[in-house]
């Protein structure tokens, strides 16, 4: 049999394999991927495994706090302190005058009436005047009726956080928190006026802020 040239055709026989076509398209296998048969997942070999984010961080963000006020409830505390000590004053005023001079014993209730009324309307003013702020850095508070005072905690100088509840504050459900800090005498920083959980909130959110400032500052 002749070919197309005209040419013998070379012969074929069982045992003679049929030259490979070169396939552009077929993608060259380098080995390095392979699939596992019982899953059908690929192995992708040396690919790197991504790096694991369990690990906690301590975001100051998530602590800190907008600017808050104190309950209501403190207002009737100190409303009530505020007469108790006008009662005091006006009943020492009336034992005065009854063994001085009888005739001077309207000084004592016109004594109660101006001390307590001026403890009522401070009292008021106060607790409109008060309020905190739990910020990144420091702990910051505005309060005051004729002087204004500001106050700024930086949290590392912060040496413990304490919560109290006196009997009367425990009678009309309140607390106080105090934050002793490093310093002179009387650097100490008193909140008063809180609920018992805001005030065992407010001591979590300082006590972390405080031992994060002290690794900022160490480094």
């Amino acid at each position: 049999m002749t070919d197309g040239s005209g040419g013998p055709e070379p012969p074929t026989g069982p045992g003679d394999a049929a030259p490979a076509e070169d396939n552009p398209d077929t993608p060259f296998d380098d080995g390095t991927q392979s699939t596992d048969s019982r899953t059908g997942s690929a192995d992708t070999g040396n690919q790197p495994e991504s790096e694991s984010s369990d690990s906690p961080v301590t975001d100051s963000e998530a602590y800190t706090t907008d600017i808050r006020t104190l309950d209501a409830r403190v207002r009737w505390l100190w409303i009530g302190r505020a007469l108790l000590f006008g009662l005091l004053a006006g009943g020492v005023a009336t034992v005065v005058a009854f063994f001085v001079n009888s005739a001077w014993l309207w000084v004592g209730p016109l004594l109660f009436v101006l001390v307590a009324g001026i403890g009522i309307t401070h009292s008021i003013l106060l607790y409109r005047s008060w309020s905190y702020e739990v910020r990144e850095d420091s702990l910051f508070l505005d309060r005051g009726v004729i002087t204004r005072v500001q106050t700024v905690v930086p949290y590392v100088r912060v040496q413990h956080i304490d919560t109290s509840r006196g009997p009367i504050e425990r009678a009309v459900g309140l607390s106080t928190l105090v934050v002793y800090t490093a310093g002179s005498r009387g650097a100490d920083v008193t909140i008063s006026g809180l609920t018992p959980p805001e005030a065992d909130d407010l001591q979590t959110r300082l006590k972390v802020l405080a031992i994060e400032s002290e690794g900022e500052d160490a480094v």
